[in-house]
């Protein structure tokens, strides 16, 4: 599967900047690079040069100096991809860059494919293919949390959960198939309650696994928050608030918003993606329906429920209110209930908030959100409700959709092997549901791996890395 032609790319950004980078990876890597360097001291050849060492020069076209460069130099197998590598350091001119390009594809090499230096590592052995994943989103992450998910995966956090789980699994499947080679003998080798205990222990952890993807899936593509509510309470003005901008229509008018708004907020580090609703109402209006009937859809994919209710209301049509959206939060969401309006709402009503009973998945504040006030408040409360400091002690959170797919098949292969015990089928059938799960577990990480997996897979990266 791998190509042993030298490849070349430009590693940095496009367009012009202060530095650039022009990278080659393969056999000729080297070799190519040494044909166009000319060093201050005559007679230097970078192949007769040592690895991991900068060396200075120019780059020449048939005597025409293109760019003063700097280049690195690591050999197979210490490098990135596990071939030699060189990394050209030019100035970020893009005629400069383009240059030193053609330059390379002239004298032998050929320009990457996106993902393929990557490519090459997996293909190498320097990284299974759940760490060259990683390296994709390490470059996407555009916040702290989703940052510190990716690199943990692309050290290989998640690699040896999928190994661990590996191992133990392949030292039953071996005792269970050696039992049928002695099948007229009526042995077991495969001890039935130890057996019993391991897949219990795998069930678990896969289903945790498993699991872990909503909020591993929220955390790298933005926090779902649902702002919901009556008309006129200031869902807009809240959304506004938080978002710096002013991102939705504020009006009197009851229904001004009849579709759902939305936008992503890097705040302290976390992405919050938040969904301003059309108000929730009793209305004829065939349009506003839609858009209210998108607000209870909004709500349901939310991890976070911001419940806005105007203080100037009294306590009771309040408290319906929040009754009402109570009945369509499940348990795993976080219900922040937001008393809008205290510079002008009723203190009655805002003293009866003040002691409502709230239940372990439901938080209160108070806010005027046309000044502001007690907004740091509420963006604490969030970041509690998503349960960051989880990430902080867990080892793995699956962020990657081709995991968790691959994980609900591992999981529904490890069910038939416990239910398979419990029925006391026969070891050849046990066997093959063991060794189904070991099948899912190893296209994870590639051990199991196929061109068109490949290909998806590495399409989706940028060409240089």
């Amino acid at each position: 599967m791998l190509d042993q032609s030298t490849i070349c790319a430009i590693s940095t950004s496009p367009g012009a900047g202060a530095i650039a980078v022009i990278r080659l990876s393969g056999e000729r890597a080297v070799n190519i690079t040494d044909q166009v360097f000319r060093s201050p001291k005559k007679g230097k050849k970078l192949t007769d040069q040592s690895a991991t060492t900068l060396h200075f020069g120019q780059l020449v076209n048939n005597d025409t100096v293109i760019d003063e460069v700097v280049v690195a130099i690591f050999r197979s197998p210490h490098s990135y991809t596990g071939e030699d590598i060189v990394e050209i350091s030019c100035h970020g001119s893009t005629f400069i860059q383009q240059k030193i390009l053609e330059v390379m594809i002239e004298n032998g090499a050929r320009m990457a494919l996106p993902g393929e230096f990557t490519q090459r590592a997996f293909l190498n052995g320097k990284m299974d293919l759940s760490q060259a994943e990683a390296v994709a989103d390490v470059i996407a992450s555009s916040n702290a949390a989703a940052h510190k998910l990716a690199i943990n995966q692309m050290r290989g956090g998640f690699s040896k959960e999928i190994g661990a789980l590996r191992e133990q699994l392949l030292h039953f499947t071996a005792m269970v198939e050696l039992e049928l080679d002695f099948s007229e003998e009526d042995v077991e080798f495969a001890d039935r309650t130890e057996l019993r205990n391991l897949t219990e222990r795998i069930e678990v952890l896969l289903r945790k696994l498993k699991d872990s993807f909503q909020l591993g899936n929220a955390i790298k593509n933005g926090i779902p928050v649902a702002i919901v509510g009556e008309t006129n309470v200031g869902k807009s003005t809240l959304l506004n608030a938080l978002l710096n901008e002013d991102k939705a229509i504020v009006s009197d008018i009851h229904g001004t918003t009849r579709d759902v708004i939305e936008d992503v907020v890097n705040i302290h580090g976390t992405a919050f993606r938040f969904f301003d609703t059309a108000g929730i109402r009793e209305t004829s209006d065939h349009i506003e329906s839609l858009g209210i009937e998108r607000s209870y859809s909004k709500l349901e994919q939310a991890t976070v429920v911001l419940l806005v209710v105007d203080t100037n209301n009294s306590f009771e049509l309040v408290k319906s209110r929040i009754d009402k959206i109570r009945e369509r939060v499940a348990h795993q969401q976080m219900l922040i209930i937001v008393a809008n309006k205290i510079d002008s709402g009723l203190q009655e009503t805002i003293q009866q908030l003040e002691v409502i009973d709230l239940t372990d998945n439901e938080k209160m504040v108070f806010i005027a959100a046309k000044e502001k006030r007690n907004l740091d408040e509420l963006i604490d409360y969030m970041q509690h409700a998503i349960n960051l400091d989880a990430t902080e002690q867990q080892d793995v959170i699956v962020t990657n959709a081709r995991h968790y797919e691959i994980l609900k098949n591992a999981h529904e292969a490890i069910l038939r092997v416990l239910n398979g015990l419990d029925q006391q089928i026969p070891g050849d059938l046990l066997s093959q549901d063991i060794r189904e799960c070991l099948h899912y577990l190893s296209e994870i990480t590639g051990e199991i791996s196929n061109h068109e997996v490949l290909g998806h897979i590495f399409k989706n990266f940028c060409i240089g890395k």
